[in-house]
């Protein structure tokens, strides 16, 4: 017994004492002042089984039974109390060092024990009090969890799930927070009724400027109640319908009349940039909603074919239709103002989503292909998504969902648009398949079972989702912003490419490297049509992995796998590969590699300096004929700490001031974000980046 080993709390392995045992139950007799020998210590040890890699908490349990079956049930008693005294011990020390740890932190990133955000920006005691409680909420969801799981599949799978999960095979996104994951929300209920519906106290709008603040404080309590981004798609299309209402069908053919009859004499373009001003700096406040981090928000732009497939049947509650032409010239000039505005002030949200359909290897809208084109030129920084037919809509930093409905609801709105992503969870695809090699076991028959048992976990979420709506808790769903039924139940993907590089496989476009990634991500696709009901639907994603990349890379490599960088990728290709061509990273993003990832991965290409609009034209050709659906061009903007002037372009000294001082403002993983606000681990990531000069653009 004495050649045992025990595993401790925090995972160490120790040799197991047995004199440690004797003294406990020894002091829990003196505790109640009952007298004990060596025959009845030695009785209660009798009933305890202890084996090899037992766990401490398991040794206790069963000193606490074999006390109550020998009768000494006041000694039981004051061992139980004993132990819960000492766990809230622990878990204030633990917190205090995590107090000491936080505030001593670099930035609230780095300080994040459990989810390391750059869109914390700042670290303050309300950043603080918002981490503190994260570890509750991350033992109230695995309990709630498990326990679902039991009821439905039995304990065998919950405990293989959590043996899974606690060696980091698996990991359960958002398990810090109690809500869904993210939606994109159709607007339709606010529009006819406002926010009382969802617990607020604003009627519907009735005028531009009940709309813009209306909306603001809409995306807020919305916001409050999702665990990731919130996309408006009908933003635009609402707001000029308001504008219409004020200034006529035409309004955007006279955007320099003055119709302000104040001592401002504003124009219609000014009042209309002002309201783009108070939404846009409104929403990226921090909110103490959200841990004291601005809303993920997100937007869309159409072209005209995109935008007539999704909005060709809606109507207004007066019974007209959008108009293309001015919903048209309201995206161009919100994006063209959102990219002078960046040149003034860091601001991260809205991110931007343009919708391209495509035909033949071309835009099929033209003048939205040239536009878009030329944003990109100017320095503007959005996503690209391209399309041959309008049957999905990226609408998040990277989230692509297929359209179920086209429909059009006068009750809820346009169906297209509200969908999402309630659960994510993902699978260390590096470790899975270094194990299953390592155990010489087919490696696609040893995915199969976790990716099986992922999918009854999902369901198990979506059964306690469903229960938190019937008990009235969701009213996002009951209201109509969300359809619980047309959100995805997502299984995540992270460490593709170092799997493929522990396998000896090129990271190139080549033959062998495509037949891996089709081969796991068809699997994964098999199980999720395998799995796919009326209430539950399934999609697969290359998470962005902000948090996770960096963790997955640290706990593998503290336990000896392969581990080739300390950030695993969120792209088919190395992060750091100086060889490949911006055509290389296109094609490996292309449809051949992406066939099966139906919840969609973003190709962040990173540029070194801008291209000509010709150039980046080009670019959305090669996309659209390579099959690459989703993607951004990421260069650099400088950020001088001295004088605070934004540069579009990366460079070494501030071109105002000529300080030397400067930051980065780049995309960490979706969203744009100044480097020194990421956690130390990904500003490591960030340094190794390789950003394409002109040479690599071979085309």
């Amino acid at each position: 017994m004495k050649n045992f080993t025990i595993t401790k709390r925090d995972g160490s392995k120790d040799r197991f004492s047995l004199d440690k045992i004797m003294n406990a139950i020894i002091k829990a007799f003196d505790s109640v002042n009952e007298p004990t020998d060596l025959a009845m210590v030695s009785k209660v040890l009798s009933n305890i089984d202890i084996h090899d890699d037992i766990k401490v908490e398991d040794i206790q349990n069963q000193v606490e039974v074999a006390l109550m079956k020998e009768g000494f049930y006041n000694v039981a008693k004051s061992f139980i109390v004993y132990r819960q005294q000492h766990t809230e011990d622990r878990e204030v020390l633990e917190k205090m060092h995590f107090l000491t740890d936080y505030c001593r932190a670099e930035n609230a990133a780095t300080g994040s024990k459990f989810d390391a955000n750059a869109n914390v920006e700042n670290k303050n005691i309300a950043t603080l009090i918002g981490e503190l409680p994260k570890q509750g909420f991350i033992r109230l969801n695995r309990r709630l969890l498990t326990d679902r799981i039991k009821h439905m599949y039995g304990k065998e799978l919950s405990e293989e799930y959590i043996r899974l999960l606690t060696h980091h095979f698996i990991y359960k996104n958002d398990e810090t927070n109690l809500a869904n994951y993210c939606a994109s929300i159709t607007m339709y209920p606010w529009l006819i009724g406002g926010t009382t519906s969802i617990g607020g106290n604003s009627t519907q709008p009735t005028n531009l400027k009940s709309f813009c603040g209306g909306f603001i404080n809409m995306v807020f309590m919305v916001s409050s109640m999702l665990a990731g981004a919130c996309a408006t798609p009908e933003f635009l299309m609402y707001m000029n319908y308001f504008i219409q209402q004020e200034y006529g069908k035409d309004y955007w053919k006279n955007p320099d009349k003055v119709v302000d009859l104040s001592l401002k004499q504003r124009t219609i373009d000014k009042i209309i940039t002002d309201f783009f001003e108070q939404i846009v700096y409104s929403l990226n406040q921090p909110t103490g909603a959200r841990n004291y981090q601005a809303v993920f928000w997100n937007i869309s732009y159409y072209d005209k074919y995109y935008f007539e497939s999704l909005f060709g049947n809606f109507y207004f509650p007066d019974g007209s239709q959008p108009d293309w032409d001015g919903v048209s010239w309201l995206q161009k000039r919100f994006m063209a103002w959102f990219n002078q505005e960046r040149t003034k002030a860091v601001l991260t949200f809205p991110v931007e989503t343009m919708a391209l359909l495509t035909e033949n290897g071309e835009c099929k809208d033209a003048e939205w292909g040239d536009y878009a084109a030329k944003m990109y030129a100017e320095g503007h920084s959005f996503f690209t998504y391209m399309s041959d037919n309008a049957d999905s809509l990226s609408s998040c930093c990277r989230l692509r969902n297929e359209i179920q409905d086209n429909g059009f609801s006068y009750t809820l709105g346009a169906g297209g648009v509200s969908t999402g992503s309630k659960s994510v969870l993902t699978i260390n695809l590096n470790r899975c398949i270094q194990e299953a090699v390592n155990k010489k076991l087919d490696y696609k028959e040893y995915l199969s079972h976790i990716i099986d048992l992922c999918h009854k976990v999902q369901l198990a979420y979506n059964e306690n989702l469903k229960d938190l709506m019937r008990h009235k808790m969701l009213p996002l769903f009951d209201a109509g912003y969300i359809n619980i039924d047309r959100q995805y139940l997502t299984i995540g993907i992270n460490g593709l490419v170092e799997a493929a590089e522990f396998m000896g496989i090129d990271i190139t476009p080549n033959d062998e490297y495509k037949e891996f990634v089709q081969g796991i991500l068809g699997l994964i696709e098999t199980y999720n049509k395998q799995y796919k009901t009326k209430e539950a639907m399934f999609n697969c994603e290359m998470i962005p992995a902000e948090n996770v990349g960096v963790k997955h890379a640290k706990w593998d490599k503290a336990d000896g796998y392969f581990v080739p960088r300390d950030c695993y990728n969120s792209y088919f290709y190395r992060v750091e590969d100086t060889s490949l061509t911006i055509l290389d990273k296109f094609r490996l993003h292309g449809a051949p590699y992406i066939e099966h990832l139906t919840g969609g991965s973003a190709l962040h290409m990173n540029l070194d300096e801008h291209l000509s609009q010709q150039q980046y034209r080009q670019l959305m050709r090669v996309a659209a004929e390579e099959g690459c659906n989703y993607f951004t061009f990421n260069i650099p903007n400088t950020i001088c700490n001295e004088c605070g002037h934004i540069d579009k372009r990366n460079l070494k000294e501030c071109p105002h001031c000529h300080s030397k001082n400067v930051d980065y403002l780049t995309r960490i993983i979706g969203y744009m974000k100044r480097v020194s606000n990421f956690s130390a681990a990904r500003q490591e990531e960030a340094s190794r980046r390789y950003y394409a000069t002109q040479e690599k653009y071979t085309l």
